[in-house]
């Protein structure tokens, strides 16, 4: 069923341009957005499972549609990003998201840059709060360094660093990324 998904993620983005929006599991990612006065174009979408439970639709916009870059390019490239989390699970506490995100850091860091991160990353987690189904995370990586963390809307806070940035980048599309076939989708493939 996953990988059924994944396909057809992929076969949409095959698509000409003329294709105004993705619709997944009910939640629509328009095909570009507006970002600090510059079009950032979805680059790809799919959905975060875990123990065969659809947790969230993920999303990837870039300022320029990368589906042959590898992911290492995009980590490196420091031009304006967003990530959009549209949660489709009934409730995600936020202890489980902090955990997510302590073990996405971890695993895709080495020692000595998670003692550089650790502050910041607790100022990240203090941003969030318990994610319902219908919520929407966005993480809006400027080209000035800062992580703008807004919810439903409503900007939580801001993080600086473009280490912080490639860090939060790399639990997605990172050597161990939380879900792999959500990396390929957000990646273009």
């Amino acid at each position: 069923m996953k990988f059924i998904r994944v396909l057809f993620l992929t076969m949409l983005f095959l698509l000409p341009t003329a294709v105004q929006a993705v619709e997944i599991e009910g939640v629509t990612l328009p095909d570009s957005i507006q970002l600090q006065g510059k079009t950032l174009y979805l680059n790809g979408a799919g959905i975060r499972t875990k123990f065969f439970f659809d947790i969230y639709v993920g999303g990837l916009y870039l300022e320029q549609h990368a589906s042959k870059a590898k992911a290492k390019e995009i980590l490196a490239d420091t031009a304006n990003k967003r990530i959009t989390m549209d949660f489709l699970y009934g409730e995600v506490e936020k202890e489980k998201l902090t955990d997510g995100w302590e073990e996405g850091f971890e695993k895709n860091q080495s020692a000595a840059h998670m003692k550089d991160l650790q502050t910041r990353l607790g100022n990240f987690n203090a941003l969030f709060s318990d994610a319902r189904r219908g919520d929407s995370v966005v993480f809006d990586l400027l080209d000035d360094g800062s992580t703008h963390v807004s919810f439903n809307g409503h900007e939580k806070g801001v993080i600086q660093g473009v280490d912080f940035q490639q860090a939060l980048l790399a639990v997605w599309l990172g050597k161990k990324p939380a879900d792999s076939d959500l990396k390929k989708a957000m990646l273009g493939r």
